[in-house]
């Protein structure tokens, strides 16, 4: 009786699969290029927000307010770049995954891109801009990765040709003829059962044939180096086209009464110590923007209107030729851990806030200022706070220099004696007079505070956190502030010890941090150094540790360090 055997072939994938898994991956990969690429080149050429930015706009906007708390404790000033990494992450990924299912099944992969597309026009309804002209540059990517699939599953199965499709000549021989001898074994690799890739008039997978393979690389390359030149130029368009794209170009006017040089012994000069005037490339920046915002200074406008008499627009260049100030101001970010670094000093060029309400006739009973950046987030200000005689300004310049782009560009508002979430606003572009009670800004919504005033608070900068230095004397300094109520003193202790004064800095007003610095002598060992701050009001901060939201936090300052 013949014997024939089977093997176990049959219970393996083909040696081909894995091959062609890996070629559905990097097709999946190539038409997620292309249709990032193309987007971006939609969105330079229309000069909206590219599709990438649009979905992580929607997720921070829509986010529950304890993840955005956490993301920005967590990650500080580098949350944005977190978050657009972990939304290319999951595109890659969904991408590569779709594109292996795509490789056996066109149709899914269609139905993929659609999906995705549909996601994409979902963040642009979701998100709080209001430049719809981002849902093209979304279709326009959603196009272009169709465009590419077809292309590459085109290669990758490419149609039969005559030698190989079902129109080809049978093989010589009937199937007497090309059956196995009586008694020879049979392997499955010698079966042809129906539905092999490998049965006559079935094209085989591109990537195992020469031809096919060949064509798959040469495509797959073309769609690539599209993709990449289309998205560079996307990029790169703001530049080329002027305006927004370009550096800060503004020629600010001196101011009309300039300040004074700062006081002598305003800056202490001790290593480690931040300086008192903040470095404009040094300065924290928080903001919701995953791009930098580049308003284009020459078509900038600002509004005033709402619960006002007299509303009016105002250009750049009515701007610029009024009489403007300057103002030395400590900003501070709401989301400052206790002795974190999420405050910087500068002196600012602006005309006074309160000046430009005046012209349009604040109502009675307009108790908030609530101001929109060129990319739709908003702030909520207390009018009578603005209105109270301290250097609220509508700023323009920071420290010598038009406002960075990342700092508000062309003009931003700056408040002293406020959290920047209440009062801060970058590249703003509207001013609308009405009430708390009528209105929510973007982080009232979201159950943070909504008056907010600046906490007293005080920081340990020298010796650094889990620092070295040597035994004996050793210095100790630092910052406070308290700002538009002024820094009364500032005390420290080690290692649990009595408290005494440090010497402080002079400060050029009541609206900016202060230095202090005082000396210790310490014996070989591990110790640590506290320190706590009195304001002019004789508030001295507490001791209890609050977390920054909803409106700032509040404990003393405590640090370690190894004396040897």
């Amino acid at each position: 009786m013949p014997h024939v055997t089977t093997g176990t072939r049959g219970e393996q994938p083909p040696p081909h699969d894995g091959r062609r898994r890996g070629a559905g991956a990097a097709l999946g990969l190539l038409v997620v290029g292309a249709a990032l690429g193309f987007g971006e080149l939609a969105a330079g050429l229309l000069r909206v927000t590219s599709p990438v930015v649009t979905v992580g706009d929607a997720l921070v906007d829509n986010s529950p307010p304890f993840l955005m708390s956490w993301a920005i404790a967590l990650f500080g000033t580098a949350d944005k770049a977190v978050l657009v990494t972990g939304v290319l992450l999951v595109l890659v990924l969904s991408g590569a995954a779709l594109g292996v299912v795509a490789s056996r099944r066109p149709v899914a992969g269609y139905v993929g891109l659609g999906l995705f597309t549909a996601a994409g026009l979902t963040a642009v309804a979701l998100r709080r801009a209001d430049d719809l002209g981002a849902a093209a540059a979304v279709v326009v990517g959603g196009v272009a990765g169709a465009v590419a699939l077809a292309l590459l599953l085109r290669r990758l199965d490419p149609a039969p040709s005559r030698a190989q499709g079902p129109a080809a000549e049978p093989e010589h021989g009937t199937d007497a003829e090309r059956a196995p001898a009586e008694g020879a074994e049979v392997d499955d690799q010698d079966r042809e059962p129906h539905g092999r890739d490998d049965a006559p008039g079935v094209p085989q997978a591109g990537p195992d044939r020469g031809p096919g393979r060949r064509g798959f690389v040469l495509t797959a390359a073309g769609v690539l180096a599209a993709s990449g030149t289309a998205g560079a130029l996307g990029r790169a368009l703001p530049t080329l086209l002027g305006g927004s794209g370009s550096g800060p170009q503004l020629s600010l006017p001196a101011p009309a009464a300039p300040l004074p040089a700062l006081p002598s012994g305003a800056d202490l000069g001790v290593p480690g110590l931040a300086p008192f005037t903040t470095p404009n490339t040094d300065f924290y920046r928080i903001d919701t923007a995953l791009t930098v915002p580049r308003p284009d200074p020459a078509q900038w406008t600002l509004r005033v209107h709402g619960r006002v008499d007299r509303p009016f627009e105002i250009t750049m260049d009515e701007l610029l030729s009024r009489d403007l100030v300057e103002a030395d101001i400590t900003l501070a970010c709401v989301s400052n851990q206790v002795g974190g670094d999420l405050v910087g000093n500068a002196r600012w060029l602006g005309f006074p806030l309160a000046d430009l309400l005046r012209e349009a006739g604040v109502h009675s009973g307009a108790d908030q200022i609530l101001s929109t950046s060129s990319d739709g987030w908003t702030c909520g200000t207390p009018t009578e706070v603005v209105m109270d005689g301290r250097d609220a300004l509508l700023a323009v310049g920071m420290n010598g220099e038009p406002l960075p782009h990342e700092h508000g560009h062309p003009a931003r508002l700056v408040v002293p004696g406020l959290y920047g979430f209440v009062s801060a606003t970058k590249w703003v572009t509207d001013i609308r007079l009405t009430r708390f009670a009528d209105d929510e800004a973007y982080w009232a919504r979201r159950g943070w505070g909504v008056r907010a005033p600046i906490k007293t608070m005080s920081r340990i900068d020298v010796p650094a956190p889990l620092g070295r230095v040597g035994s004996g004397e050793v210095v100790l300094a630092g910052v406070a502030w308290a700002q538009h109520t002024g820094i009364a003193g500032v005390e420290v202790r080690v290692d649990d010890g009595d408290w005494w004064e440090a010497e402080l800095a002079a400060v050029p007003g009541i609206d900016t941090w202060v230095q202090w610095v005082t000396e210790t002598t310490v014996d070989p060992g591990t110790h640590s150094v506290e320190v706590r701050a009195t304001d002019a009001t004789g508030f001295t901060q507490p001791s209890e540790r609050v977390d920054p939201i909803p409106d700032g936090a509040t404990g003393w300052h405590r640090i370690r360090f190894t004396a040897t």
